[in-house]
């Protein structure tokens, strides 16, 4: 059966494992409701949420990965009939009592430790946020918007991707090429973003980027929704409701960041856009004006240029094999564990090129299991992700459940000639995407509800962007970057070339990605909104980016992170600049400081989502940073390197 189970052997083991789990579940809530208050209570409250997320964590997985549509679908309704059963659980009055009565008693809370004080006031959230306080009518309400909401993501979600047609003869016939045909129309489906030709871009931009009616009411429809959910339940926008127990804690904290570092970059961000208009200039005399469609392109054409950094002189010396190889000397050098393939049993696995890995301890024994789907295949959607297919905790006999997770690259296959290659941007993804994975192996809380990566969203990403500055350090690449052919180290001004020309039109690139932030803030802020989407975008996009609003074009209609990043768009700044802290201040020197990768785990990894994430923070600087800690912490990361610059001269 797949990951072991033995039910999933075939699609319809699906119905199998979920009936076991509701059944297991509504054992669980009687046992809830008829136990006295103490810490049983949150053991059986965490023994509930295994009993569930065990398949609907599977089941997410399976239902965008699994290469057979039955497996698929299968998984697709599990995931719907788990959601209903949680969405019920969340509203049921009597089990909440139980939960309540635990956090009243004030003598028992006192005498809890704290992991399990806040993993039972982490329940108690989620109680609260679907509206247990509320009288019956009022939580029907809560239900039926949450169900609509659900409903809105999706349909929000699928609308992100959809292809925007034209009439093929509006278009110059000598640009038609570039795009797909449908009968008499040409199908759009993305921004062209690398095109060499500036017709080509700006055409996309203007195409994709044409605002559909439906999939604007819908965006409507789910801001005004979420706003509504929000203050039913008692706060006052959606953003104060999503940010509680973030990092940031509330979006006043996002918006002071956001604009601080806004000022922070615009002198630079003026600079960068001055260098690609020259460039532009250089090579389209006739049209210099720099616009939204030119800022990938011209910023990939500079770094090419000024660094000759061509993916296909790197790619020799990034065989996976040598990758991996590296990541196990990494971890095993600062944390003392290593990665084993294992041989998998039959059907276990959803494709034959899926391996195994065991992840060991050297006094500790074994951790857990990563999967990792690595290669391309018809179907397999093109995102790199990390999926908890299960967490880790404390079982009531004593023994630890082991967690098992999944890595999904799109890695090319090996040919007949060479082996996998990955391009440089492939190697830090496969490290970023490891990061997840050793936070979910050592993460190893006593409750699943906060094992490994399951904590705060702005928090979440910083194991796997830390990583990013170990695949980017010449000390770290230099162990395991070899010519496949001749095993020649990769040089090291290679190395320098590389992470200097990521500087370059890097403010510009950071202040796109403030401007989505912002956008996401004011969306999820006080409603109802002062004016369209639209005209917020254009307002939003003047004073947070600087290159000009493109009449007819609504591009929040794209922003499919406005699901599952509602109102924590900013997450990936921060958590990159609390990365950025960690990696100048505890592993810049040494990169392979085993006192400083036990403390990174002692501090940071071990509690999963136990503990406040900004008490992780101050245990790991020994300090307790501010936003404008944050804010310099991001833009010190744009000044050049100076002995590489002297190199390059």
């Amino acid at each position: 059966g797949l990951f072991g189970v033995p039910e999933l052997s075939c699609p319809e083991g699906f119905q199998e494992a979920q009936d076991k789990a509701l059944q297991e579940s509504e054992q669980l809530v009687q046992k809830a409701c008829s136990t006295p208050p103490g810490p049983e209570i949150v053991m059986i409250f965490d023994q509930l949420s295994d009993a569930l997320c065990r398949v609907a964590d599977l089941a997410d997985f399976v239902k965008i990965a699994h290469p057979d549509c039955a497996f698929r679908e299968a998984a697709e309704e599990a995931c719907r009939n788990i959601g209903t059963m949680v969405e019920k659980l969340n509203t049921d009055v009597q089990l909440c009592q139980s939960l309540r009565q635990l956090l009243a008693d004030k003598a028992v809370m006192d005498s809890l430790d704290p992991e399990t004080r806040r993993v039972a006031e982490l329940f108690m959230f989620d109680f609260e946020i679907s509206g247990i306080h509320l009288d019956d009518e009022k939580r029907r309400k809560a239900v039926n918007l949450n169900i609509r909401i659900l409903d809105l993501c999706n349909e929000f979600l699928a609308g992100t991707h959809l292809p925007n047609k034209i009439d093929q003869h509006i278009l110059p016939e000598h640009i038609r090429y570039n795009f797909t045909t449908d009968g008499n129309y040409l199908q759009v489906a993305g921004l062209h973003a690398d095109c060499p030709d500036d017709l080509v871009r700006e055409a996309a931009y203007k195409i994709f980027l044409y605002p559909n009616a439906e999939q604007l009411s819908r965006l409507e429809e789910l801001l005004a929704s979420r706003n509504s959910l929000a203050q039913l339940v008692g706060y006052s926008t959606f953003a104060h409701r999503a940010l509680q127990g973030t990092m940031a804690k509330n979006p006043e904290t996002v918006t002071q960041f956001l604009e601080k570092l806004s000022d922070q970059l615009s002198q630079r961000t003026q600079k960068d856009f001055e260098m690609m208009t020259k460039m532009k200039m250089k090579l389209k005399p006739q049209n210099s004006k720099l616009m939204p469609w030119d800022h990938p392109y011209y910023s990939g054409v500079l770094r090419a240029e000024r660094y000759n950094i061509d993916p296909g002189l790197y790619c020799p010396f990034f065989s996976l094999g040598a990758c991996m190889e590296g990541l196990n000397s990494l971890f095993s050098r600062l944390l003392g564990i290593s990665l084993y393939a294992e041989q998998t049993q039959r059907g276990e696995v959803w494709s034959e090129d899926v391996r195994k890995l065991a992840v060991v301890h050297e006094n500790e024994g074994l951790l857990g299991y990563i999967y990792c789907d690595f290669f391309q295949r018809p179907n397999k959607p093109h995102q790199d992700c990390h999926f908890t297919v299960r967490g880790g905790r404390l079982r009531e006999d004593g023994e630890y459940q082991l967690p098992v997770v999944v890595l999904m690259l799109s890695l090319p296959h090996s040919t007949r000639n060479a082996p996998t290659l990955l391009s440089p941007g492939m190697m830090e993804n496969l490290f970023h995407e490891m990061g997840h994975a050793m936070h979910s192996m050592l993460g190893r809380t006593r409750y699943q509800h906060v094992t490994g990566t399951r904590c705060p969203t702005d928090f979440a990403e910083v194991p796997s962007i830390l990583m990013e500055y170990f695949a980017n350090d010449y000390r770290v690449v230099n162990q395991f970057a070899r010519h496949y052919k001749t095993g020649q180290p990769l040089p090291k001004n290679m190395v320098s070339r590389l992470c200097e020309s990521k500087k370059l039109c890097a403010a510009a690139d950071m202040q796109l990605q403030v401007f989505y932030a912002v956008l996401d803030q004011i969306y999820h802020g006080k409603h109802p909104l002062k004016r369209s989407t639209t005209e917020i975008l254009k307002e939003t996009q003047e004073k947070f980016y600087g290159l000009p609003y493109v009449p007819n074009t609504a591009w929040q209609l794209r922003f499919s992170h406005l699901v599952g990043y509602g109102a924590k768009y900013y997450s990936y700044l921060m958590s990159r600049a609390v990365a950025s802290m960690v990696w100048k201040q505890c592993f810049a020197q040494d990169p392979f400081d085993r006192a400083m990768g036990e403390r990174y785990r002692r501090e940071m990894l071990a509690h999963g989502g136990g503990k406040e994430p900004i008490l992780m923070v101050q245990g790991m600087l020994q300090k307790s940073p501010s936003v404008e800690d944050f804010v310099d912490a991001l833009v010190s990361d744009l000044d050049q390197d100076f002995e590489t610059f002297i190199m390059d001269s």
